[in-house]
């Protein structure tokens, strides 16, 4: 758009026993953090995903798959960065990949059933891409690097002319139909430009009019930076839930029931629980919404390119997920344990 305004028994055992029991112990504290809940896992049963993105993590407890496929300049390979046996990304993979060379993030798979991968995104009728027949080019695969649980990891730094796209997906919402949106980003690396956002879009690369989008949006107003997070709903951001200067790790939300209202929510990724808007109705010409069911990444509806940002995971949900669920996701997303030392960009 153009912007406007988830015991040992009580009897001896044998020395062999006691081996193989403790051996077990150790491998489950191990595994542990992969057998808890995640993001996907707390919205499933009334609100479950539609679509799931990480570059750092597994968002469902079972996903077992890749995260995101880097391809190297040099010779044009490509392959694909999984996990961990602790649902984890095995980054390690990227880094022994890309050794010496330049690699950028061609990929980002969805982790929900539908399989709505993310790839770069196709001219629009704001912009199009600096990348072969105007596509926007995708991002540079180790220039966001952070820990979570302790694992060195990388996030996805979006810069003007990069964004990703995927205009055909399943189960996404239309016409008026509830859900819910959150990322996990940053209020670092943040400009005024249009627009770095996250979720529902037109399926055709154009703005067509209110009400056809459904995005949680970030970015700065004024300067010095003063961020706030909003849902884009095309040819308008709402909700501007102010988000604290110089956040390094922040969680934004949104959901809509699609007739009627909406609300915004953020937090600290790192600690505390969310603020919210509290319900709020939709603005007058977006009742009912009408979203096309698009999925975009670091960019507005119609390709509007021009904004910066960090992403790290996020998700889309069927249905209108509560404060509840919101915040049980927020109390996951602090357990994963983001940290880093991130570059404030302008």
């Amino acid at each position: 758009m153009h912007f406007k305004s988830h015991s040992l028994f009580g009897r001896i055992l044998s020395p062999t026993i006691i081996l193989f029991t403790l051996a077990i112990a150790q491998v489950g504290v191990i595994s542990a953090p992969a057998a808890t809940r995640r993001p996907c896992d707390i919205f499933a049963a009334k609100t479950p995903c539609v679509a799931a993105y990480s570059t750092t993590r597994a968002l469902y407890r079972a996903y077992t798959g890749p995260l995101y496929q880097v391809t190297r300049q040099s010779d044009n390979t490509s392959i694909n960065i999984g996990l961990l046996p602790d649902g984890y990304a095995n980054a390690a993979r990227q880094r022994a990949f890309c050794a010496g060379a330049t690699c950028t993030m061609t990929r980002i798979y969805d982790q929900s059933p539908n399989h709505n991968d993310l790839t770069r995104a196709p001219p629009g009728g704001a912009a199009r891409g600096p990348g072969p027949n105007g596509y926007d080019l995708p991002a540079q695969a180790n220039a966001l690097p952070v820990t979570v649980a302790g694992r060195k990891v990388y996030g996805i730094a979006i810069s003007p002319g990069m964004g990703y796209r995927n205009d055909s997906p399943k189960q996404t919402a239309v016409n008026g139909q509830p859900e819910g949106v959150y990322m996990v980003t940053s209020a670092l690396n943040l400009n005024e430009k249009c627009c770095f956002d996250f979720g529902n879009a037109e399926t055709d690369n154009l703005d067509n009019n209110a009400g056809h989008m459904d995005a949680i949006n970030i970015m700065c107003h004024g300067n010095p930076c003063s961020p706030d997070a909003g849902l884009d709903m095309e040819n308008g951001i709402y909700g501007h839930l102010k988000v604290p200067a110089g956040a390094a790790f922040v969680t934004t939300m949104g959901a809509s029931d699609g007739q009627h209202t909406y609300v915004i929510y953020q937090g600290n990724a790192q600690s505390g629980t969310l603020s919210t808007t509290g319900a709020v109705p939709l603005p007058s010409g977006y009742q009912p919404m009408r979203q096309e069911g698009a999925i975009i990444l670091g960019i507005g509806g119609d390709n509007s390119n021009w904004a910066t940002g960090y992403f790290f995971e996020g998700v889309m949900t069927r249905g209108m997920p509560n404060r509840q669920a919101m915040e049980a996701v927020q109390r996951n997303i602090v357990a994963a344990g983001y940290a880093g030392q991130l570059k404030l960009g302008r």
